[in-house]
């Protein structure tokens, strides 16, 4: 392993929530040797604003497609229509975030279901890597996953809050395991998945700008705060820090292979 660069493998970093310092944002994750970032899309709506931050930032920032389940209404055909037609996009390294939520808001169940199973389909056809968000939703969406069973997906559980079963499920069938600042915070099981699925399985990501580590927790998040991830991964599992980025950037980067 030779790497020498983080990759935050999930992040909003576009004008929409750093309208003032994206720049400024930018530039201190390249410092703390983030050099890469995976780019995931919640709605059409995202999409002018992630083109306009991977224009700016090609060598960095690389985005993903897709419909995330909160965003997901009565409209969400029309949605999927207008998303499906940037899948070509040159810079366009995946599908995501898609997946099930039900923790805010149940009223859309059944669309979530279609609007997964239709983005997991491109994922299939394109042979396209995913970023799938998984809250409060974790049977049904496997149920969505399994009928997928005999094609080759692959990707990340972003932020993933499963259980060990969960996580196993996961590894066994192409994914890696997004450990975000969640695992930094006291009384967290993320800690004890991450013991027992090991190095291999992970991938390191900030969501920025939410969910920022101790001790910036309740603030903004952003992508150079993954070295404090990487120093309570490396602390719960007992290797270097180094090992930690080098493991995570070759996991993230066989997965998105167009990253590499």
């Amino acid at each position: 392993m030779t790497n020498s660069y983080y990759i935050d493998s999930h992040a909003h970093l576009y004008r929409e929530y750093y309208p003032n310092d994206f720049q400024e944002v930018m530039q201190r994750a390249v410092e703390q040797q983030v050099e890469k970032v995976i780019l995931p899309c919640v709605s059409a709506e995202s999409l002018p604003d992630i083109f306009e931050a991977v224009e700016q930032f090609p060598k960095h920032l690389f985005p993903l497609i897709g419909l995330h389940p909160t965003d997901v209404n009565q409209d969400f055909k029309s949605q999927l229509a207008i998303l499906e037609k940037h899948l070509t996009h040159p810079s366009v390294v995946g599908i995501g975030e898609t997946g099930i939520d039900l923790y805010h808001d149940t009223t859309y169940y059944a669309e979530q279901l279609v609007a997964f199973e239709t983005q997991l389909n491109w994922a299939k056809e394109m042979q396209l890597p995913l970023s799938i968000h998984i809250r409060d939703g974790f049977n049904e969406a496997l149920s969505v996953l399994k009928k997928f069973k005999n094609a080759p997906l692959r990707g990340i559980l972003h932020c993933f809050s499963g259980g060990i079963q969960e996580a196993k499920w996961a590894i066994d069938n192409g994914f890696l395991l997004g450990i975000s600042g969640v695992v930094t915070f006291k009384k967290n099981k993320l800690q004890d998945i991450v013991k027992e699925v090991g190095i291999t399985a992970l991938a390191l990501e900030t969501d920025a700008p939410f969910l920022a580590p101790d001790p910036y927790r309740g603030k903004r998040n952003e992508s150079a705060y993954i070295p404090i991830i990487a120093e309570k991964v490396a602390e719960v599992l007992e290797v270097s820090v180094k090992e930690v980025l080098e493991c995570t950037t070759e996991n993230v980067e066989r997965v998105f292979q167009q990253i590499a």
